[in-house]
């Protein structure tokens, strides 16, 4: 039901937004737009998320405007003291009832502790990672610092609940699945207009590795599941797209020793975010062979595409990928797993029954049910 002017509330949504790359802004648009249609939301974002020498690769995208948040107010300065004071006065005066953060990383904790404790409105953190994928001395201790200014939380996995808990006993919150990303199908594409503008055969069967390729994402595992594709005469590529951070060398030192190289096609780099939308259209399913995570949004990129997903069992993604029905979940560390997965997935054929599963899951990955979650945990239902 559409919420009327007196029970609309007052909401001020913090995090990044377009220009800035990454799916974290990506999320925030979408959740800005989904709370727009119940309440009246500012959206206030940063005029500096990271100093250029703990962040070298380029923030932001202009080119790439899908996301954008009309009237976004960049205030913010993460790293000047003088500016969290300025902008948590300003936070006042508008006279929210409730103010969201994004949390992801320990290094907004002196900005998020001050400006929380400064706030004089309701404080909810939405927390994509409770603890940052790659762990470090004292993060611990900053999470809680700035946690536990938090009133409520949202969180998207039952692993990401027990990290909260650890650190925050009784604390108020939510675990509502991560929504699913439609908002990149920005030109419907077919899989055969795909494929042909990626330059690959329209029977070829095709697995996607996407986004920042990082130790704990398991490529390496992936890579040598292919090995063992390729000692069985099974024939598929592997499209791995996405940014290395300089790690480029030493995965292909693992492909050429695996002799894979006619299966694995490599599109190293930031991908915009116009561009995203021809990989997961031309691919038959996307893997996330993950060491560790929380949750993670590839699998919702996919799910947008109405694509299947083979995960490993870690963190959320059992939470997220449910075996046999969206896809398949594999043990973590195990190429026999994965090389098993993908012949079962194109020797079996059951991507009509896994998109079936896609389309029955996707009130759990609404953004509606999102800003439904929000107003239930603060008391705002009707």
């Amino acid at each position: 039901m559409k919420k009327t002017k007196t029970n609309r509330k007052k909401i001020v949504l913090i995090g990044p937004v377009y220009p800035y790359k990454g799916g974290i802004s990506h999320y925030t648009g979408l959740l800005y737009r989904a709370l727009e249609k119940e309440h009246d939301v500012t959206m206030l974002s940063y005029k500096m998320q990271y100093p250029k020498f703990l962040f070298h690769r380029e923030q932001k995208d202009y080119a790439n405007d899908g996301f954008k948040v009309e009237r976004t107010d960049y205030g913010i300065h993460t790293a000047n003291p003088f500016n969290w004071i300025k902008e948590a006065a300003r936070i006042n005066s508008l006279r929210p009832d409730l103010v969201i953060l994004q949390w992801w990383h320990p290094y907004f904790a002196p900005c998020y502790f001050t400006m929380a404790l400064l706030i004089r409105a309701k404080i909810m953190f939405t927390c994509h990672n409770v603890f940052p994928h790659e762990r470090f001395p004292m993060d611990r201790f900053l999470t809680r610092m700035v946690l536990r200014r938090g009133d409520t939380f949202i969180l998207h996995s039952r692993t990401e609940a027990d990290e909260l808990l650890s650190i925050r006993k009784n604390a108020a919150y939510r675990i509502h699945m991560h929504p699913t990303y439609h908002a990149f199908r920005f030109e419907d594409m077919g899989k055969e207009e795909a494929r042909r503008k990626l330059e690959i055969e329209p029977r070829e069967k095709i697995l996607l590795f996407f986004g920042y390729v990082r130790p704990y994402k398991g490529l390496h595992s992936l890579l040598d599941a292919m090995r063992i594709l390729r000692e069985k005469q099974f024939d598929a590529k592997l499209l791995v797209v996405g940014d290395f951070d300089g790690n480029r060398e030493e995965y292909l030192t693992q492909i050429k020793e695996n002799k894979i190289d006619s299966m694995v096609e490599i599109h190293d780099g930031y991908i915009p975010d116009r561009e995203i939308e021809k990989f997961f259209a031309a691919c038959d399913v996307a893997v996330l062979p993950y060491e560790s995570a929380t949750q993670s949004g590839i699998a919702q990129i996919a799910y947008g595409f109405e694509k299947p997903v083979i995960a490993t069992n870690v963190g959320g993604l059992p939470e997220a990928v449910k075996d046999k029905e969206t896809g398949y979940i594999v043990e973590p560390g195990s190429p026999e797993a994965l090389a098993e997965a993908v012949e079962k997935f194109f020797c079996r054929p059951e991507c009509d029954r896994f998109q079936k599963g896609i389309k029955e899951a996707a009130s759990r990955f609404s953004w509606e049910g999102m800003a439904e979650t929000i107003d239930e945990l603060q008391g705002w239902e009707e």
